[in-house]
This record gives structure tokens, sequence and C-alpha cells, in this order.
């Protein structure tokens, strides 16, 4: 019994910040009509290499990329451009309790698509528009991207080596944190309107912007810029606010310590052998040590290259102080707590039965998160999904115009 048990959920979204929501959703026991474009799907689906290896270790049409975001979902492929098509996805809709979309604004309504003509059909309706810029403004009908956001939003700004170092310059973050901000702030908004509903006996609708998703993620830099009139730089990988609270380089490598208060500092200091910090004025308040960041950084990271990192981890971790090595990749999956906690999962894929994947974070105790199967193939499961609303005869017709299509594993063995 999942907690979502019951939500049908028709996803007409595709890339990362849509399918990242509508993959929280599946994990949370909603059902997840992903419709998908005949011949071709998501976009991601052709955003390889890396592809996923079958039982022989060939390389199939399966991409990493598709494969992060759209597991526990069905996959229908439904050509919407069709008259034929969009009734179909009428007919789903009048069926489902979500609807998500990432289309630019306002392109859905020439098909009929569009919020008040589905809610027309089904008032319970709650649909997610995820958009850019957002329905309305002067950036409304622009295509929104990732990249570009984290521009505009003035992360890049804030991320990356300050000025006068080498590789100084605004640097995106490695991963599409936007999108897959924007991809919770819907799960989010989802679920509110639909606790909503319970109360008003009506769907709504819900507008989301990437550009307001990272503006409002700034967080702290954002106040600072408020409070001091003062737009944040780039600090590499030094805190704005809190000193020490960055990368050192040891002896062999770097690793980060995390000094979030005073006594946290002062058990830093006794535990590496410089209690005479302690009784310089100059850093014995956090606020005192961002005033003189320079001074003290110099004095440790000096310090600091005497010994190897694994010294340094060990001397400040006995005496509970955050610090930490810098893990590849590869490095954090295979950590024993995170193996612990069970984020690598086996979900046997039709053509790989020891696929892997990242797990779901959410941890509940009375309706836990269950895979239960792999990303889909492309129009995996249109005949199962269809089924419900049209004859097999039908389904033929229907296949044989080119408005559905359904797997052929003949096809999608290889890539």
């Amino acid at each position: 019994m999942g907690a979502l048990q019951g939500i049908r959920v028709l996803d007409l979204s595709r890339v990362l910040a849509g399918p990242w929501c509508g993959q929280i959703l599946a994990d949370l026991g909603a059902e997840v009509i992903k419709i998908e474009r005949p011949q071709v799907g998501d976009d991601t689906r052709m955003w390889g290499p890396p592809w996923m290896p079958n039982a022989q270790g060939q390389a199939t049409r399966e991409s990493g990329y598709y494969q992060c975001a759209n597991r526990n979902k069905y996959s229908v492929a439904v050509d919407i451009s069709s008259a034929q098509g969009q009734e179909i996805i009428r007919e789903i809709a009048k069926t489902a309790d979500v609807v998500i979309e990432n289309y630019k604004a306002g392109s859905l309504a020439k098909y009929g698509l569009d919020y008040p003509s589905l809610s027309a059909l089904n008032p319970n309706l709650v649909y997610c528009s995820i958009t850019g810029f957002g329905q309305d403004g002067p950036r409304a009908d622009e295509p929104g991207y990732d990249f570009i956001i984290q521009g505009m939003s003035g992360l890049m700004s804030i991320t990356g080596e300050k000025d006068g170092l080498p590789g100084a310059g605004a640097q995106k973050v490695g991963v599409a944190v936007v999108d897959l901000q924007t991809g919770l702030y819907s799960t989010i908004a989802i679920q509110a309107a639909l606790l909503a509903r319970q109360h008003t006996g009506r769907g709504q609708y819900i507008d989301m912007s990437l550009l307001d998703v990272q503006v409002a993620s700034l967080a702290n830099q954002g106040m600072n810029y408020l409070t001091s009139g003062q737009s944040p730089v780039r600090m590499g990988n030094h805190h704005p606010n809190i000193v020490p609270y960055q990368t050192f380089m040891a002896q062999d490598k770097e690793f980060i310590i995390a000094c979030g208060n005073d006594k946290q500092f002062k058990d830093l200091c006794i535990a590496i052998g410089l209690s005479e910090l302690l009784d310089n004025p100059k850093f014995q308040r956090n606020q005192d040590r961002v005033k003189h960041r320079a001074e003290l950084v110099d004095l440790l990271s000096a310090y600091f290259k005497t010994q190897p990192a694994e010294a340094w981890v060990s001397k400040i971790h006995a005496v509970k102080v955050p610090v930490g090595v810098i893990n590849s990749v590869e490095d954090a999956l295979a950590e024993p707590q995170i193996q612990h906690r069970g984020l690598v999962v086996n979900i046997p894929h039709g053509l790989n039965p020891e696929f892997k994947v990242i797990g779901s974070p959410i941890k509940l105790s009375e309706t836990p998160v269950e895979y239960r199967h792999a990303p889909p193939q492309l129009g995996e499961h249109t005949e199962q999904v269809l089924s419900e609303f049209y004859s097999p005869e039908q389904l033929q017709q229907l296949q044989a115009a080119g408005v559905i299509e359904s797997l052929s594993p003949q096809v999608a063995t290889v890539a």
C-alpha cells in the first residue's frame, strides 16, 4: 500500500523536471502513465552514451539519463499531434487525478489538452504546468533550460572559484539542480492540491517556473543581498557566513571541514593541536573569524599540509566536528552508510536482470517506497494501459494508423 496508491497521474512531461516529479509520485505508489512520442520517446532516450548493457553486455537503446527519472512508470506511445492521439489523452485524463506537463506556455491549448479543456471533462483534475518562466510575464513564451536558468537566476554568479584565482569564472552545478528542485517543488504542490481537493471537492491549476524555483532557492544568499544591498560573489568552496567551512589541501589530497559554531571551532583547534588559536580575539567568535577570514584560512592551510588527509579526518571526526573526504561518484555509492541505507537498488529490467538504480531517499514507516518495475522501454505498456479504453481491434487500427506504438522487442534490444 503506497502512500499515493489509487492516484492516477497522466505524465505528459519529458527531460527532467516533470519526469523527476512523476517518478517521486510513482515511488510513493501513484500510477504514473507516461505519454511518449512514437518512434522517438522522451528526448532523454537519445541522451547517451552511456547506454544500459543487456544481459549479454551489449549496449541497448536505454540511456542512463532516461533511466534516472522514469522508474515505476508505464510508457504509452501516442502521437498527440493527431486528432485521434488527442482523443486518447482526453480519455485517460477523464480518469486521472493529476496531469503533469512541461510544454511551452499555451502550447497544449491548440490540442485541447490545456487545463480549461481537461478540467471541463474532469473537474477533480490537479493540473501541473512546468515551464522555464511561468505562464505569464515578458518571457513566458520562451523555452526554459536548466543551464540558462542557473545563469539568469544568479546561481552561477555564486558558484565557482573566486575572481583572481586559477579556474575563476561562473560555473554551473554538476547536476541539473534547477530541474531537480522544480520537480521537488512540483511534487509538494501536487500533493498539497490533492489534499485541498478533499476539502473543496475540486482540482486546481499549478503554475511552476524554473526561474521562480531557483530564485527562491537562493536561500541565505538571496537574503544576504536583501539584507546588505551587496550582491554575493563566487567564493569557491568557502562559505559566505561561516569560517572555517571549506575545503583544505592536506599533504596528499583535499578534505572538507564544516565548522558550524564556536564550540565546534574550539573542539577543532584542540583536536588538531592548535589550541593557541582560541586565545586570539580575532578567532574566538564566528563573526570575528569571518572578518579575519584570510588570516585564519592562510594559517590553517599551511598547517594542514603537514599530514595526510585521512590523519586530519580521523582526528577531527573523533571530536564530532563535521569533516569528510571528497568522494568520486563511484566512491560515494560504495560508502558503507549508503549501502546500509539501501540507496543502490536492483530492479530487474526486461533487457538486463541485473539492472540497478539509485533509490529514493524517502523512508516512510507505514507506506514505504516500492520499486515495482524498471524504467520502461518505449511503448512497453501501450496496449496494457489503453485496453482500459479501447478494444483490441481499435488498438490494432490505431497502431496501423501510426497514432500509437507498442513495444517491439526486436527494435528495442541493441543500440
